[in-house]
């Protein structure tokens, strides 16, 4: 299975999708990546999200560029408004690429709900699984989509 943009989440499973946009665009959310040594590291980030891909600025001395630049392996999920997760959960796993196009880079400026430094190193976050979990009842309801 290959990683796929944001784009191949909306068209396969647009409430999935849309879900996820409400949950993680302009917010803070937790991206895992893995050390070269295979142990997790967590990192807060405000991902950025359009009608096609998932994008996250970064500090380019910061660990997390590290990791992505040596494995690209993450995980990222949302930040939960209480603990009885009522706002419901958003997670992906995949692949980042480090996006060096400035059109592209200025496309995720553009749609930043921030204003990123200049300095900052632009990834884009490919998918290869999506969890979505809603709690209606307190009971919970999850979703999972595996890129194909």
């Amino acid at each position: 299975m290959s990683p796929v943009s944001w784009l191949a989440l909306r068209e396969a499973v647009p409430a999935l999708a849309e879900f996820g946009k409400e949950r993680l665009d302009g917010k803070v959310a937790y991206l895992a990546t893995v050390r070269n040594d295979g142990r997790p590291r967590a990192h807060p980030v405000t991902p950025i999200i359009d009608e096609a891909h998932c994008f996250v600025f970064v500090e380019p001395d910061s660990q997390k560029v590290r990791d992505l630049q040596s494995n690209g392996y993450f995980c990222l999920h949302c930040a939960m408004n209480d603990s009885s997760g009522s706002s419901g959960e958003f997670q992906i796993t995949g692949t980042a690429i480090q996006v060096t196009d400035e059109r592209i880079r200025a496309l995720a400026e553009a749609v930043s709900s921030y204003r990123p430094l200049g300095r900052s190193l632009l990834f884009e976050l490919q998918l290869l699984e999506v969890l979505a979990t809603s709690y209606r009842g307190g009971r919970p309801n999850r979703k999972r989509w595996v890129a194909s």
